[in-house]
């Protein structure tokens, strides 16, 4: 045992989105019951290459008394865990990169007359929120949908539902700039009066960053601006909802 320094993972503050993982190129983090979890000291050499990657913070280097790096070791832990992951879906994966096949029973319906078919409600464009100008019009007095990006895709019901006479804005907390997107929402609320704000997240857990990317935009705004949170499951069934 030596006085070195090694990650630490603050399991209160980490919401296994697993962005960590990839971050990590030997392999010393894992997904566990949800959490970010480091599999064994001798795989971290305690560089902190995965800290930045942490949307939460929940990731700092310590020194404590640990088992020296085994650099050797790490290598053939990544090359067990590669080739566990070609074979099956790995354990240590975050839930939205699970790969799942979804069955469902479809019953055949009548044919649908084509005066009584659905139309879209969106309302504004563009809607993707890295690409949404902070003062545009269709903002003002206006409430707002913020949706994750596979929402739309899962829950069938999605525009007659949850999108009718709402702005939408649309993202994704895991792939893009976490930061962008605090800093986009705050000027949006800055320059529009919102009348109020429903996020819609999958249930995976790196999609309920949306909701605290909001809620801190809003502090960072100075505006104050009803939210509703929304989940809908993989299958695309609404799960739960609050106020």
């Amino acid at each position: 045992m030596v006085l070195r320094n090694i990650v630490k993972i603050d399991e209160e503050k980490c919401n296994g989105c697993g962005l960590c993982i990839p971050a990590c190129a030997e392999g010393a983090i894992q997904i566990i019951d949800g959490k970010a979890r480091l599999v064994k000291d001798i795989y971290c050499d305690g560089l902190g290459a995965c800290l930045g990657k942490c949307p939460q913070d929940a990731i700092t280097v310590i020194q404590r008394e640990a088992k020296e790096f085994d650099e050797k070791a790490a290598e053939e832990h990544v090359k067990r865990t590669q080739a566990a992951s070609s074979v099956c879906p790995a354990p240590m994966l975050c839930p939205s990169v699970k790969v799942m096949q979804l069955e469902k029973e479809h019953k055949e319906k009548p044919a649908v007359n084509l005066a009584e078919k659905r139309v879209s409600r969106i309302s504004n464009w563009p809607y993707q929120l890295k690409l949404l100008p902070p003062t545009a019009p269709f903002f003002e007095n206006r409430d707002l949908l913020i949706a994750a990006d596979c929402v739309p895709f899962a829950y069938a019901d999605f525009h007659e539902d949850m999108l009718k006479g709402k702005t939408l804005a649309t993202g994704c907390p895991k792939l893009d700039d976490v930061t962008l997107y605090r800093n986009k929402l705050a000027a949006i609320f800055r320059s529009s009066n919102i009348r109020s704000v429903t996020v819609v997240n999958m249930e995976v857990p790196c999609c309920f960053g949306l909701i605290r990317l909001v809620k801190e935009a809003l502090e960072h705004s100075g505006k104050v601006v009803p939210v509703r949170q929304e989940t809908i499951s993989i299958k695309g069934e609404k799960i739960s909802q609050s106020n």
